[in-house]
């Protein structure tokens, strides 16, 4: 990726993943030795961590579980190396999942912390707050 800096670099693949984007379109934002850990929230209890290619993986099977995925961003903050995104997220679920049935709309407010090396995505870790009941939106939205 040619992105000219680490703020436009992680947006690029906030963007990519927005789109539909599989391990292929993903792929090339993320160093080998890249690391996901979504911390515990309502659709995981006790969290995860993903390898490259848990995460390539899950790329390609998200367009089965998901679609028009929106990243809302809405605070950035970038140190060096370091960027923080916070963001309203949400999408059309293809599947039922605890909370929400098919064809309903998934909202989260989440904050990602991205690390990057040499140009390239070394370590993403997820803070997501998921809107479990129907009348719960972003504050201040």
């Amino acid at each position: 990726m040619s992105e000219s800096n680490p703020l436009d670099h992680v947006l690029g693949f906030i963007r990519t993943v927005e789109s539909g984007g599989g391990a292929t379109e993903i792929s090339p934002y993320l160093a080998h030795d890249f690391t996901l850990t979504e911390w515990p929230h309502a659709l995981s209890k006790t969290g995860s961590t993903r390898t490259l290619q848990e995460t390539l993986t899950g790329a390609d099977h998200s367009k089965n579980i998901v679609a028009n995925q929106s990243f809302e961003v809405v605070r950035t903050t970038c140190e060096g190396n370091r960027v923080v995104l916070e963001m309203n997220w949400s999408a059309t679920l293809l599947l039922d999942l605890p909370h929400w049935d098919a064809g309903e709309t998934i909202r989260a407010r989440s904050t990602a912390v991205f690390e990057l090396r040499d140009g390239l995505i070394v370590s993403q870790d997820t803070y997501d707050c998921y809107y479990t009941l129907p009348e719960q939106t972003a504050a201040g939205s």
